[in-house]
């Protein structure tokens, strides 16, 4: 692979992850098309992965550290009240226990790790599958044209007002869940959380924050996942150098990107990546027939 390749790739990558056409399944068409041989490079893969999720860090940096106090906070209230626990058993005045979940931020984190598990559970149990769909442009054309479908659907949501505190945890797991199942190539991630999201009645743009920060577990995990494989590929200064370029380009471009998701879920856009979605789907099954 070129270091232009691998540019191109961290375009496609950037640009897919965010906007909901999904990355996996682009990633996986262009490879095919154009026979770009990464070498089945894990650490590439990673660190295509990492570009994307800099972005995501470097967007909502604010949530993502409100969110780390808190957690922390909870952990902290937690071993509080197992002290007063201890304390009332003796005391003749009860002293009252903490509210662990007791603000927006904390339901938040809550919610983020019972999304988790379910997409967790899915990934790892579905990795032959994820890597077997990727060298065939059928898959991806099928799930990209079922992504046009949750598009289309997501358009018609109705505008809901729930937050945080509204949010119940079994809706988390449907989160989790659709997350999960995002993994094939071709079924937009972002697409397909957001589309959850609102037909779980969250409002569009906590729909969005949710979406691309319940990915930072997911992306994190991946990589914890498969650091070990990728510590076994023999690589060149020059494939560090070629891989690290594929990497910023996807995290320039992602950046761009994600400023425009508000926007377009906001003004109920998504149509147009539907029929997007629809035409490159279809060109991709068909492609599969013309391919050596």
């Amino acid at each position: 692979m070129t270091i232009l390749q691998s540019i191109f790739l961290g375009i496609i990558q950037g640009l897919t992850e965010f906007l909901p056409v999904s990355s996996s399944g682009h990633l996986a068409i262009f490879q095919n098309i154009f026979h770009i041989d990464t070498g089945s490079s894990i650490l590439f893969d990673i660190l295509l992965h990492v570009g994307t999720l800099i972005v995501v860090l470097i967007v909502y940096w604010k949530d993502i550290w409100k969110l780390i106090l808190e957690f922390f906070g909870m952990v902290a209230d937690i071993f509080r009240n197992i002290r007063i626990w201890f304390e009332n058993r003796k005391a003749i005045t009860l002293t009252p226990y903490k509210n662990i979940v007791g603000t927006n931020y904390r339901k938040f984190v809550v919610l983020l790790i019972v999304s988790t598990i379910p997409t967790g559970i899915i990934g790892v149990l579905g990795k032959k599958l994820i890597a077997d769909a990727s060298a065939t442009l059928i898959i991806p054309g099928i799930c990209l044209i079922i992504t046009g479908i949750l598009l289309l659907i997501s358009d018609r949501a109705e505008n809901c007002t729930k937050i945080p505190k509204d949010v119940t945890y079994k809706e988390g797991v449907i989160i989790g869940i659709a997350q999960g199942f995002a993994t094939l190539p071709g079924l937009s991630r972002s697409g397909t959380t957001i589309t959850a999201c609102l037909l779980c009645g969250l409002n569009r743009s906590f729909a969005v924050k949710y979406s691309f920060i319940l990915s930072i577990p997911a992306i994190l995990g991946a990589a914890v996942f498969e650091i070990g494989d990728a510590a076994g590929e023999t690589i060149t200064a020059g494939m560090v150098g070629t891989y690290l370029a594929g990497m910023i380009a996807a995290a320039i471009v992602g950046y761009i990107c994600i400023r425009t998701m508000l926007v377009i879920v906001r003004k109920r856009k998504f149509k147009y990546f539907a029929f997007y979605c629809f035409a490159a789907g279809i060109v991709s099954i068909i492609g599969q027939f013309f391919m050596k």
